[in-house]
C-alpha cells in the first residue's frame, strides 16, 4: 500500500490566477506529487490546493509552493475577507493512507525549520503539531492577522517555534501544523447585513458568541456544534454572503447537520441560497447528506447526487464529485 499524505497550504493570493498556477505547477513539479485541486476566491483574495504524495514528496512540494509564493505575494498590498498572517497562510498535514498523526507532525517540524531557515520567515506550529496548547487553536495563533503580526512578534509569548522574530513586510509569517480531515463549508445566504450573518456564525460555532447578563455582564453562551468553527463573511463578487465555517471533525459534525441549522435561523437573519465545499470532502460526508435527504436510496450514485442538490452545492459553481470527493480523486494511487 502506497503511502498518501495530504498538504493543504491556503496562499493569500485569488485574483490573479497566474500567480496561482505557478505556485501550484511548482508543487506538482516534485516526482510523486499530485495537485488534487485548486480552490480560488475573489472575495476572500485566498487560493486552497490540494495534493498528495509521500511524506517526503509532500514536504518537498510544499516548500517550493512556499518559496515561489514568498517571491510573488506582497502581503503589504494585501486585502481580503478572510483572516491571514502571511503569503503562505496556513500549511497542514493530513494523514490519509499508510501514515500516521505522528508522521505529519514530523512533516510539519521539517519543513518548519526548513523554511525558517532557507526563507526568513516566522513559523508557527499549530494544531496537532502545536508545542502549547494556546497554538493548538489556528484562530488564536492568527489573531491580530498581518497587520498585528509586528506586536506579536515582539511579544515574548508570541516567540515563533522556528525563525527570527522578525516583522517580514512582503511575506508575513507562516503557520504550519498536522490534523486530521478537515471540511472547509461555506453556506451562502442574502442577508440584510453582515451583522445578521455574525449572529448566525456565533449561534453554530462551539465556541459561541458573547452576550449580556441580567446583571449587565458579559457572558460566553456556546454555539450548537462541537468541532465548528464559523464566522460571516462579504461574497461581493456575488452580492451575497456567507457563513465561512470550518468543520474539524466532520464525524461529530457532518455538512448536512449545520446546514439545516442554518436554514432554521434563517428567516428571522436572511435567505439560504445553497453552500460550497473548499477544497476537497471525503466520500462519507458526502454519503451522510445523502442518506440523510433521501433515506431510502441504495446507490451511491444517487445519494451523492442527493447530497448536491439538497446541500446546494451548485449554487455559485459546479460540484464534480469525481474532482471534489479526494476518494474518488485518489483511487487509481
Amino acid at each position: 500500500m502506497r503511502q498518501i499524505v495530504e498538504c493543504v497550504p491556503n496562499f493569500s493570493e485569488g485574483r490573479d490566477m497566474s500567480k496561482v498556477d505557478l505556485i501550484a505547477a511548482e508543487a506538482e513539479k516534485v516526482d510523486g506529487v499530485k495537485v488534487l485541486d485548486v480552490d480560488t476566491s475573489t472575495s476572500y483574495n485566498r487560493s486552497v490546493i490540494t495534493f498528495v504524495g509521500s511524506a517526503e514528496e509532500v514536504r518537498e512540494g510544499a516548500f517550493s509552493a512556499i518559496a515561489i509564493a514568498v517571491q510573488l505575494i506582497d502581503m503589504s498590498l494585501h486585502q481580503g475577507e478572510h483572516p491571514r498572517l502571511g503569503a503562505c497562510d496556513v500549511c497542514p498535514f493530513v494523514p490519509i493512507q499508510g501514515a500516521t498523526m505522528a508522521d505529519c507532525i514530523a512533516l510539519a517540524n521539517e519543513l518548519g525549520s526548513e523554511v525558517a531557515e532557507k526563507l526568513a520567515l516566522p513559523v508557527y506550529l499549530y494544531g496537532e503539531a502545536a508545542r502549547s496548547p494556546e497554538r493548538g487553536n489556528l484562530a488564536h495563533v492568527r489573531a491580530g492577522e498581518y497587520e498585528g503580526l509586528p506586536d506579536k512578534l515582539r511579544d515574548p509569548d508570541w516567540k515563533p517555534d522556528f525563525g527570527p522574530a522578525v516583522f517580514n513586510k512582503k511575506a508575513g509569517a507562516t503557520m504550519i501544523g498536522a490534523r486530521e480531515p478537515l471540511i472547509a463549508y461555506n453556506i451562502n445566504i442574502r442577508a440584510k447585513s453582515k451583522t445578521a450573518v455574525d449572529t448566525i456564525a456565533g449561534r453554530i460555532r462551539e465556541s459561541g458568541w458573547t452576550s449580556i447578563s441580567e446583571d449587565g455582564k458579559k457572558v460566553r453562551v456556546p454555539g450548537a456544534f462541537r468541532e465548528v468553527k464559523a464566522l460571516g463573511v462579504s461574497l461581493e463578487e456575488h452580492g451575497i454572503y456567507q457563513i465561512s465555517t470550518n468543520l474539524t471533525n466532520y464525524k461529530i459534525t457532518p455538512p448536512h447537520e449545520v446546514f439545516e441549522m442554518v436554514k432554521r435561523l434563517s428567516p428571522e437573519f436572511g435567505e439560504v441560497l445553497g453552500s460550497e465545499v473548499v477544497g476537497l470532502i471525503p466520500r462519507d460526508a458526502i454519503l451522510a447528506a445523502g442518506r440523510f435527504y433521501s433515506p431510502s436510496e441504495k446507490s451511491e450514485e444517487r445519494l451523492v447526487a442527493s447530497a448536491i442538490d439538497n446541500l446546494g452545492l451548485n449554487s455559485l459553481k459546479e460540484f464534480k464529485p469525481d474532482k471534489k470527493i479526494i476518494e474518488y480523486l485518489i483511487k487509481e494511487d
